[in-house]
């Protein structure tokens, strides 16, 4: 079978692309299983060399991986840029660091000596999304390929470039051949890639559909699995918040990658008291943004990837409506261009039982919600599937990091400020969105066998 990749700016096919069958899938796994057993044995210093060298690739060829990513998924081509260097960050985060983080554990038992070791696993299969497709991806093949451990990737259908230059990084930085290996994978033989006995982590970013398919078959498989799922993270802005600082993380935080970032601000929870000021600023802000061609380097918002996401987007927002949703702004959306562009939407008057509430829009559209006080505030923000991330804005910082840490259900809370993240932080969600931790040692350490050692 074959698929197509579209540049969602022109509508037009880039390129034809075919889907492995069940065979080669299998002589794929095998050698990428070979691959690890030479590479468990090497040194962590010799492991990080070659991460170093990764991660200056990435650096030296920012504007090619850029121009990739603006043709496959439609992201600004300095958006790219920024992407590739954020890749190779993770890469040398974990390069500094991974000597520490696998190092033994010492424990003091009954025993003469008591350690703990952290030893790699085997092949992990990640199924990785199109929003961020290089950052995604070396987040997670990072800290496994220092760990010791292979990898194989199932990218997303639409952007098989990335996947196949991502995998040509990590052979130019000199990673054995099949340590690190792409597969075209339909998804009816996902399951055979999970099943194979060399396959021993599994991780994924996807929607909650996605997650919930591909995580009971790990579970039925029974191998260890992190699922990053969705969000509909809601940002509280309480009474005393500096409103334009609040505004200007609000937007920054609902507007990156076009509205397409699962971390996004999605709800904007605002006490009645500064209700309407909110949406004054919010709105005279956001509406300075413009979409564009995602090739010339000065634009900052592109199309959405898929045009079969815009239309989607497009009845979520109509359905709230239908259900007593008001739109206060609607943005345009460049007239000489075919692509799958969404205007910049600003809902407000969202309610429970809406999809603009209930849902994760995944574009760029606004909803806006009103409290009566900051106990109501929280109980909204609370009152979700979901558990990504949430953001909270008050003068008070004594008070908003408390709300942040005893009162919002999220795995990752900001004080005056967007979530974002980082390498040195774990990621992770809650509830609907997943299990699981990426980043930091947390993240690590979620594929390596932790082996207790006794001797006495």
């Amino acid at each position: 079978m074959f698929f197509n990749s579209i540049n969602p700016y022109t509508g037009k096919v880039i390129k034809e692309y075919k889907y492995l069958n069940s065979k080669e899938i299998e002589n794929t796994i095998n050698k990428t299983n070979t691959a690890f057993l030479e590479w468990k044995k090497t040194t962590i210093k010799y492991r990080t060399e070659l991460l170093r060298k990764a991660a200056a690739i990435l650096i030296d060829q920012k504007q090619k991986y850029g121009r990739i990513m603006a043709e496959e998924m439609g992201k600004p081509i300095s958006v790219g840029e920024a992407e590739a260097v954020k890749s190779a960050w993770v890469c040398n985060y974990y390069a500094d660091n991974a000597k520490d983080f696998l190092k033994n554990e010492h424990i003091k038992t009954e025993c003469s000596e008591s350690f703990i070791t952290f030893q790699p696993l085997g092949i992990i299969f990640a199924v990785m999304p199109w929003n961020f497709p290089f950052w995604q991806v070396f987040r997670f093949a990072a800290p496994s390929l220092i760990a010791g451990n292979a990898c194989l990737l199932k990218h997303a259908p639409n952007v098989p470039e990335c996947a196949i230059e991502i995998e040509n990084i990590f052979l130019k930085a000199g990673f054995p051949e099949f340590l690190f290996k792409s597969i075209f994978v339909d998804i009816p033989l996902v399951e055979s890639v999970i099943n194979n006995r060399f396959v021993k982590g599994i991780t994924l970013t996807g929607s909650e559909r996605a997650g919930q398919s591909v995580a009971s078959l790990a579970g039925k498989a029974l191998k260890k699995s992190v699922m990053e799922l969705g969000g509909s993270d809601p940002y509280i802005i309480l009474d005393d918040a500096d409103m334009e600082s609040a505004v200007n993380s609000c937007i920054i935080s609902r507007m990156l990658n076009s509205g397409q970032t699962c971390i996004s601000a999605k709800r904007f929870i605002v006490v009645k008291s500064r209700l309407k000021e909110f949406e004054k600023i919010f709105v005279e802000e956001i509406s300075k943004l413009q979409f564009g061609d995602p090739m010339n380097s000065e634009t900052k918002f592109g199309p959405m990837a898929r045009f079969d996401l815009r239309d989607g987007l497009k009845l979520q927002v109509e359905k709230s409506i239908s259900l007593g949703a008001k739109c206060i702004y609607r943005g345009s959306i460049p007239d000489n261009s075919n692509g799958a562009f969404y205007p910049i939407e600003v809902l407000t008057d969202v309610n429970k039982g809406m999809p603009a509430f209930d849902e994760e829009l995944f574009g760029p559209v606004a909803s806006i919600i009103s409290a009566e006080d900051e106990s109501d505030a929280i109980n909204i923000a609370n009152d979700t599937c979901y558990g990504l991330g949430a953001a909270i804005f008050t003068k008070d910082i004594k008070k908003g990091v408390k709300i942040a840490t005893d009162e919002l259900n999220a795995g990752a809370c900001a004080v005056n400020d967007f979530v974002k993240s980082d390498p040195r932080l774990p990621f992770g969600g809650i509830n609907s969105s997943g299990y699981g931790t990426e980043l930091c040692h947390y993240g690590m350490k979620e594929f390596v066998n932790i082996k207790s050692i006794s001797v006495k």
